[in-house]
């Protein structure tokens, strides 16, 4: 790697993050500081119906952004694996549990900042479950989107959320490729 931390500092610690600042020497040898985020790994879930020609979309609203979100069901990981996460998250988010959970693959959506990850996954034989939703998802809601549209939301920029583009984008080129005429 090259990078070398020679000390480190708790700047902030919350329930959800760190804000840490490591005294560090750079691959070149020299000396620096290095502010970064210390936060949980991520997962989003590509659940699909039967057809495989719809996916489930969450729409909620975050306090940084101004205007409700449209991304796919996932969240933290909490300490779980994140198969085990991504089952949790979106029966919690949406009423649903998965009979399979496929790996599409793992994003890293702000290196420079964090070593936080991002897991995809694809959901299917989806069955009733139960809604068991947090504070701060009291208004999310949940709707089923043709592949299509949702793939033509990601070009749109309607669905920015990097792990949602990722999952989609990745379930669309592999899984789903044959859906999409």
């Amino acid at each position: 790697m090259g990078w070398t931390m020679m000390g480190s500092e708790v700047l902030h610690e919350g329930p959800f993050m760190t804000l840490q600042r490591d005294d560090i020497v750079r691959p070149d040898g020299t000396r620096g500081v290095y502010e970064h985020l210390v936060a949980r790994d991520g997962v989003r879930i590509v659940a699909v119906d039967g057809s495989s020609r719809r996916v489930l979309l969450v729409e909620d609203d975050f306090y940084l952004r101004p205007e409700r979100v449209l991304h796919l069901p996932g969240g933290g990981t909490d300490g779980q694996e994140p198969r085990e996460a991504a089952r949790r998250e979106l029966e919690e988010e949406t009423g649903y549990v998965a009979e399979a959970l496929d790996r599409l693959g793992v994003i890293d959506p702000l290196p420079s900042t964090t070593a936080a990850r991002t897991h995809l996954y694809l959901a299917t034989g989806l069955r009733p479950g139960t809604v068991c939703r947090d504070d701060t998802e009291i208004g999310m809601t949940v709707t089923w989107w043709d592949l299509a549209d949702a793939i033509e939301a990601v070009r749109a920029g309607r669905i920015t959320e990097a792990g949602s583009v990722a999952g989609l984008l990745l379930a669309a080129q592999g899984p789903l490729a044959g859906l999409l005429g």
